[in-house]
């Protein structure tokens, strides 16, 4: 009982922040069962050994608290007490999580959440325009049931709601004002609500559909902080993808090496509105060539409602796992829309070039890198960004991070914010040339 108080207390503190009753799939180590449990506890150790132990559970240890790391130390012990240093081997132990206090392994049912502060020097035209404030980006919960085809059909579903200054990023500004969570009064100031995910979905053998209000396969980056490396968000994932869609969309695991996407839409950014008679085709494929490297497209075509018709865009995404340290990715996305409601009738075409490098260091510690080429209006922009993850426990992530804005032109694509919609000025020396420092940390329930 007294788990169950603390669960609904931490609920009630992200909930309670406003009188509001509050490419990919994220999971995160929070989870609490709402269903019985009923099958059998998977076999464990009685005591925890050292990595060194000579019985069944000495590769669990290892795994979970790196090798070379824990000798003479149990597996949940903390770094600097068996040898472990900042740099080598690190021993993060697994992530707290409440679901396993309540029922071990066992659960079918699965709410979880994060917690994302931050704090940037400098505005960065995109989702950090708040500088020289430390802030609330993500009061994240979700709740998910993932439907399991594998013994004939499936149900499940999942919702997503997040309070914090990207929720007026993260709303399906696709509709018309005041339908489902944009411009309906939730927003408080720089502060909002959004639900940016709502969706039922049915699964059997290896094809599983999705219908309602969902995010989109499109691209690299993502809208949830803990599917992503860096903390600033590039141009490309701003302003030349969708970040939700409402409508189906259909997976299907066509064998190990390809799988098949097919749905239809109501346009961009849409949650459970049609406004401007948006109605497109959204799909594409992803094949992994080899056991290291691996190719997404995803495009849409058609009427993208706020966006513009006679649309067609796509996002290839190339990931190379050069070595068991090093990965490359890289990204293409083009966009071209001949009668685009946010020019005026006219034709809006993009194309943005990302690529990333990353080092994982260990356990704890990853670098990385990435370069952005973006392009509207026959304008290009740039920006580079260098960061560094830290794990400081299995829960908690920190993201310290620089990163280079530039634009040769003195004139700026008329599709970037001159103010934005949180109030916050945005002048165009924040995409012609701007150096930022931002900082932030995700804390995972």
């Amino acid at each position: 009982m007294r788990i169950f108080k603390w669960t609904i207390g931490v609920a009630a503190i992200v909930w309670g922040a406003s009188p509001v009753l509050g490419q990919q799939a994220v999971q995160t180590a929070f989870d609490y069962q709402l269903a019985s449990c009923d099958c059998a506890a998977e076999p464990s150790c009685e005591a925890e050994p050292s990595c060194e132990a000579a019985d069944d559970c000495a590769d669990d240890c290892a795994d979970a608290c790196g090798d070379g790391c824990c000798d003479n130390v149990g597996c949940g012990s903390t770094c600097g007490l068996g040898g472990c240093s900042l740099l080598g081997d690190c021993c993060l132990g697994e992530p707290w999580d409440l679901a396993d206090e309540v029922c071990g392994p066992c659960r079918s049912f699965d709410i979880g959440g994060w917690m994302q502060f931050g704090y940037h020097n400098n505005n960065d035209g995109v989702f950090n325009t708040r500088p020289h404030e430390f802030q609330l980006h993500q009061g994240w919960l979700y709740a998910e049931k993932v439907a399991d085809g594998s013994n004939g059909l499936g149900w499940g579903g999942r919702a997503d709601i997040v309070y914090g200054t990207d929720g007026s990023n993260t709303q399906a500004f696709g509709n018309d004002p005041g339908n489902w969570d944009f411009a309906n009064g939730w927003d408080h100031g720089a502060y909002g609500w959004a639900m940016p995910q709502l969706y039922a979905e049915a699964a059997y053998g290896d094809t599983s559909v999705k219908m309602g209000h969902f995010f989109t396969p499109m691209g690299y980056q993502v809208v949830p902080a803990i599917g992503n490396f860096f903390y600033s968000i590039p141009y490309t994932f701003n302003f030349s993808e969708a970040f939700t869609h409402t409508g189906f969309l259909a997976t299907h695991k066509a064998s190990d090496e390809v799988t098949l996407y097919g749905g239809w839409t109501l346009g961009w950014d849409t949650g459970f509105d049609q406004r401007l008679g948006g109605s497109n085709f959204l799909g594409g494929a992803t094949l992994a060539l080899t056991d290291d490297v691996s190719l997404t497209y995803i495009l849409t075509a058609g009427d993208l409602g706020w966006i513009g018709d006679n649309a067609y865009t796509h996002s290839i995404v190339a990931t190379v796992d050069l070595s068991d340290k090093w990965q490359y990715v890289a990204q293409q996305d083009y966009v071209h829309v001949e009668n685009s409601v946010n020019s005026g009738g006219t034709t809006y075409d993009t194309v943005g070039f990302n690529q990333y490098l990353f080092y994982t260091i260990n356990d704890c510690w990853k670098a990385g890198a990435r370069v952005e080429w973006w392009k509207a209006d026959g304008i290009s922009l740039y920006e580079m960004a260098y960061g560094l993850n830290y794990r400081a426990t299995a829960n908690l992530l920190i993201r310290p991070e620089i990163r280079y804005n530039w634009c040769p032109s003195d004139t700026l694509p008329s599709v970037l914010p001159v103010v934005s919609n949180t109030g916050n000025s945005t002048s165009p020396s924040d995409y012609q040339e701007n150096t930022i420092f931002g900082v932030d940390a995700i804390l995972q329930f």
